[in-house]
């Protein structure tokens, strides 16, 4: 049931959630609280609507977050489920993608990267990835961070010789790489290893990572003590250093719970209106690094609401291990138990543990999100005085919450692109970073001017077509050129084109002798200006435009790289990953394809004659 009904204008807040009340029954679903504008202000699941509702009816006794959301709503949605569970479901989906300003919001989306041991191949690479799980092999994590599978990667190669380069790479060497002569690689490209002896490489490393390292340290001990006795000396050394190695990885291992074989460990700490979630993974009985996030929250929710919040959040894209060890309980815990084990296919338990490893764990786990938090919070503290400082020197009307800085990037006008990057009072906010490429044929490389209407003209675009009113939070305060007079009279010039005049903007030009410290700040219908040495804000905006200019260097290299390693191939329809591998194995290269005639191509293993034909008229089309 979606029920919408228009209620009278005269009816708003909680008058209009009471006569809204008189129409619900006590089935379960969930309801969308929605302002003038029609834009979502809420979104609640409940086990029985009406009862549940009916709290926002009372005129009061409500906390200020709350009372404000009632004040806002002018018309609400309703949608029956079956289930509680299909209800929690429901709501984080909608949450998810409606992103309402009351709800505790996760805002990292990133993904977590996992080890996969890739079986496509009769000697298996070892690799990280991240995304779907689509190769064929086995995929061990989450791990915290690509840092932490690097580390992983690290010692898996000590001490089980694994190969990491590509199948490519592989069927291309003719002798040993440098991975074998410094002993991470047991070298199966040029037949220094037999491909059992390399399955059993394979096998222990998938026991390590399961965490049964103690039986595969107790394997290689038994066979170095039989090559010894055999005087195969050469074979009990190498299984000594690799004995060593292990040991070693053993010992800097930085939680090892000897009772915990697989869980994530939550643990949130709240102070001064925010939230800090930290997130341990434990899999094979190791600690495999940790992530803290800070969910956007409205300063007076519970902890078991942004717990709960978190929880359905976090695994709505994510399978959740068997065990999950919380600091604080949720409103409804069963129910999230019940939705987690849904999505995983089997039981997932979620609890606070009292005493013993587990709750040792989550101790652990709740000081590193209390530190993490106070760092945050001094960070923010001097972000903001930051922010106050720009606004004096430069007079601008409000303290900006949004800065976005431009720079444009390239070579004699080659592989052009340009870059945004965003900053607020939290620092640098990465997920709204965008990058440019520049498409326009009609401007002159090199043209920077040409450049940098192209890329303020597609942004601001987007924001005018998406959102006319401003309601959104994608609207910048400021905008930070890095150039000088020039620069922003034409981006002042491209700005009232577009009919957007009421950003303040700042170039920044190098100033004499292009030196840091000697910066010029441009603004229309303003002097020059520059600010003292010493001045926290000169150093601020110099942060700042440096990091446009990281950003967009990175983009260009990126996309030059990509046209550098392009391959003509990869143009032609119907031609894929495995076509272009037999392709340039049979004939060598690209240009060698490119050459050869019609029966040539068909000659070539998986080529039909339409795909032959094919490929041949891509070349040949010009002729």
């Amino acid at each position: 049931m979606d029920d919408s009904a228009p209620t009278p204008d005269a009816l708003t807040g909680h008058r209009l959630i009471a006569d809204y009340c008189r129409r619900l029954d006590s089935s379960p679903g969930v309801y969308r609280m929605l302002d003038a504008q029609g834009a979502v202000l809420y979104v609640g699941k409940a086990r029985n609507l009406k009862a549940r509702v009916s709290n926002y009816a009372r005129p009061s006794g409500h906390s200020g977050r709350i009372a404000r959301m009632i004040r806002e709503t002018a018309s609400m949605m309703f949608l029956t489920t079956r289930t509680e569970t299909e209800a929690l479901l429901l709501e984080q989906n909608l949450i998810k993608q409606l992103k309402p300003r009351y709800n505790v919001l996760l805002r990292d989306d990133k993904s977590f990267p996992n080890i996969l041991v890739a079986k496509a191949h009769p000697f298996p690479q070892i690799k990280k990835h991240r995304g779907a799980k689509s190769e064929k092999g086995d995929y061990y994590g989450p791990f915290a961070s690509a840092g932490a599978v690097n580390r992983t990667l690290n010692q898996l190669q000590r001490v089980f010789l694994l190969r990491s380069c590509t199948d490519a790479t592989f069927s291309a060497r003719t002798r040993p790489c440098l991975l074998h002569q410094i002993k991470r690689c047991s070298a199966p490209c040029v037949g220094r290893i037999d491909e059992g002896a390399y399955a059993e490489l394979v096998a222990d490393a998938e026991r390590f990572l399961q965490g049964r390292s103690t039986s595969v340290q107790a394997r290689l001990a038994e066979d170095m003590a039989e090559a010894a006795e055999a005087m195969e000396y050469e074979r009990a050394a190498a299984l000594r250093d690799r004995i060593k190695a292990l040991t070693a990885v053993q010992s800097v291992q930085a939680i090892n719970p000897k009772g915990v074989a697989e869980a994530d460990v939550v643990a949130l700490h709240m102070e001064a209106g925010q939230a800090c979630v930290q997130v341990f993974f434990i899999r094979g009985n190791q600690s495999w690094g940790n992530r803290d996030f800070y969910p956007r929250t409205g300063g007076s929710e519970s902890a078991e609401e942004i717990m709960q919040a978190f929880l359905a959040q976090f695994y709505d894209d994510k399978v959740p291990p068997r065990l999950i060890l919380l600091s604080h309980g949720t409103e409804d815990q069963d129910l999230v138990a019940r939705l987690l084990s849904d999505r995983a296919g089997r039981r997932v338990a979620v609890g606070v543990p009292q005493r013993g490893e587990k709750a040792a764990l989550v101790a652990n786990a709740l000081r590193n999100a209390r530190e993490s938090l106070a760092r945050r919070l001094a960070e923010s503290a001097t972000q903001r005085r930051l922010l106050e400082g720009l606004a004096e020197a430069f007079d601008l009307p409000v303290v900006p919450r949004r800065i976005e800085v431009y720079d444009n990037s390239h070579i004699q006008g080659a592989a052009p692109v340009g870059g945004m990057i965003v900053a607020g009072p939290e620092g640098w906010m990465k997920s709204q970073y965008r990058k440019f490429n520049i498409k326009g044929t009609e401007i002159t490389p090199g043209d920077d001017f040409g450049m940098m209407r192209e890329v303020l003209t597609r942004r601001f675009s987007r924001l005018l077509k998406e959102d006319p009113d401003r309601q959104s939070e994608a609207w910048p305060d400021l905008l930070l050129i890095d150039g000088g007079a020039g620069q922003v009279s034409a981006v002042a010039g491209i700005m009232a084109e577009m009919g957007v005049e009421d950003i303040p903007m700042i170039g920044v030009a190098k100033g004499e002798d292009r030196d840091h410290g000697k910066e010029e700040f441009h603004r229309p219908g303003h002097r020059p200006k520059a600010l003292p040495m010493n001045d926290p804000v000169l150093y601020f905006t110099q942060r700042l435009r440096d990091e446009a200019h990281r950003w967009a260097i990175g983009t260009h290299r990126a996309r030059r790289t990509k046209q550098v390693m392009a391959n003509p191939l990869d143009e032609i329809a119907g031609v894929g990953a495995s076509r272009k591998r037999a392709l340039l194995a049979h004939f060598g290269s690209a240009k060698a394809v490119a050459r050869a005639g019609l029966d040539d191509l068909q000659a070539a293993p998986g080529i039909s004659a339409a795909m032959a034909k094919a490929i041949h008229d891509h070349f040949h089309s010009g002729d």
